[in-house]
């Protein structure tokens, strides 16, 4: 009889557990900081600057200049709660290379392959990045995410809008 209860007792504990495991929409291992070109067709034909294709991602701009980003976790869950746990993003060109310029950052999840985007932001006033680059996001996402992400893009972004970093995918997040 105490055999049969405790074996009760502890299945009956492992249903919250399960449960928990289960309220994850996406998470984010690592992250790719900006590069705001992504080609270039040389001078134009009057010698002026060259036509460039801006680096833009489902409809976010990049900044100005080259960022990077040491490592990059991010948590989603179906409920619109986010964590993000963001190291050494800095500016990784111009006059300003290696300083976090005074940036503010905030997180935006885009769950469709195509247009229209739904863009769920963090708190757009952002955090404010370490003068490493740290930062910690723990928000509730704006327009929460459906149950189903079919293509996720999580990118970290400045209170202007334009995206600094991006998550990379974790396909494998039982490892955690």
């Amino acid at each position: 009889m105490k055999k049969t209860l405790l074996l009760a007792l502890f299945l009956v504990g492992m249903v919250p557990v399960s449960a928990m495991a289960s309220d994850t929409l996406v998470k984010f291992k690592g992250g790719i900081g900006v590069i705001p070109v992504s080609s270039g067709a040389g001078l134009n034909a009057d010698g002026t600057s060259p036509n460039v294709n801006r680096n833009v991602v489902r409809g976010v701009n990049p900044p100005g200049q080259i960022w990077m980003i040491a490592d990059l976790r991010a948590t989603v869950k179906v409920d619109g709660r986010i964590t993000v746990d963001g190291r050494g993003l800095l500016l990784a060109g111009g006059n300003g290379i290696g300083t976090n310029a005074g940036q503010r950052v905030f997180a935006t999840l885009i769950c469709e392959a195509a247009a229209p985007f739904t863009l769920h932001n963090s708190d757009v006033a952002g955090v404010p990045l370490e003068p490493n680059g740290d930062f910690r996001i723990d928000d509730e996402l704006s327009d929460t995410p459906l149950a189903d992400c079919a293509s996720p893009v999580l990118l970290i972004r400045n209170p202007a809008g334009a995206w600094f970093a991006a998550g990379i995918l974790d396909r494998d997040s039982d490892d955690d």
